[in-house]
């Protein structure tokens, strides 16, 4: 087991609330800040403490770990005006989480390098079910010194660390890859269940027979259960894949690259969070085309 250190989880979402919790499983004291009341309390009431900013969270912390939606809500959390990296002392580390843009990630390491901490530019991936077990792949980049600091909090969150580079951004390239096929897998599991309907099949069972066979992906396991059961609660929000295949659209943008797959997905992204399920699991894209094609899928209200 890895010493016992202090650290500081920023965002108790989905993610980082796993993330705190397999970190107090590991021994360590663990103090975390969300916007959110409802989930302070939560992780309160599971032994851990609360702060009522981030700069509070992470003051005296040896590793401040950033699990936010965006690089503005990054930015934020780290140079705002209750930021972390004022409250933090020299030698401590960042660990950033959320899926950026590599310009971002690089440009983040910069600043927060520059006031004397370390940054490891830590993009995660496995859901919230490998959260909560510690088990979650970290595809990180930064300096050996940056990975020796923040080895307590990958020992106790992470099953799989990839250390893939001693520059900020190589992570978030990776992370982007990533997202590109997790967008365009849970599109087409989407379109895959819901066209097995307008074929008028049992889709448990189409469920059931695809798992077994070739056209399985992770996503199509992971994703349909959440269609069959009607039960759109966000694991993973729609929201989050409108923004990450727009980053990995802005790249290929960027670079004259061509993008046609992720393209479609991305619109049918675009499109179910204009239907007003921008909140909702990202495996509503298959209520969307449900709706479009005039089916009933689970969960969905009786046609009139």
């Amino acid at each position: 087991m890895s010493r016992q250190i202090t650290l500081a989880v920023i965002g108790l979402g989905s993610m980082g609330l796993g993330m705190a919790r397999s970190a107090l499983k590991a021994g360590h004291l663990v103090r975390g800040y969300d916007i959110n009341p409802g989930v302070l309390e939560t992780f309160r009431n599971e032994g851990g403490e609360v702060a009522p900013t981030p700069a509070a969270a992470a003051a005296g912390a040896d590793i401040a770990v950033v699990v936010v939606v965006n690089a503005a809500q990054t930015q934020a959390v780290l140079f705002g005006e209750a930021g972390i990296v004022t409250a933090m002392r020299p030698g401590s580390v960042v660990v950033s989480c959320a899926t950026i843009s590599p310009a971002e990630a690089k440009s983040f390491a910069e600043r927060t390098e520059a006031a004397g901490l370390l940054y490891l530019d830590g993009p995660i991936s496995g859901g919230s079910k490998k959260a909560n077990s510690g088990e979650l792949t970290f595809m990180a980049s930064g300096s050996t010194e940056a990975f020796e600091a923040a080895r307590p909090a990958l020992d106790a969150m992470a099953g799989t660390v990839y250390q893939l580079g001693e520059q900020a951004g190589i992570g978030s390239s990776f992370k982007i890859v990533n997202q590109l096929l997790a967008g365009v897998h849970i599109a087409a599991a989407c379109e895959a269940i819901t066209f097995a309907k307008s074929l008028d099949l049992d889709i448990s069972r189409v469920f059931d027979v695809i798992t077994k066979s070739a056209g399985n992906s992770w996503m199509f396991e992971n994703r349909v259960p959440h269609v069959l059961e009607g039960d759109y609660t966000p694991h993973s929000a729609v929201s989050i894949f409108t923004k990450d295949l727009g980053i990995v659209s802005d790249i290929g943008r960027a670079q004259k690259f061509p993008l046609p797959i992720t393209a479609a997905a991305l619109q049918l992204f675009i499109m179910t969070e204009a239907a007003g399920m921008g909140r909702d699991d990202d495996s509503s894209v298959a209520r969307l085309l449900a709706q479009i094609a005039g089916l009933q899928l689970p969960g969905m209200p009786d046609k009139v």
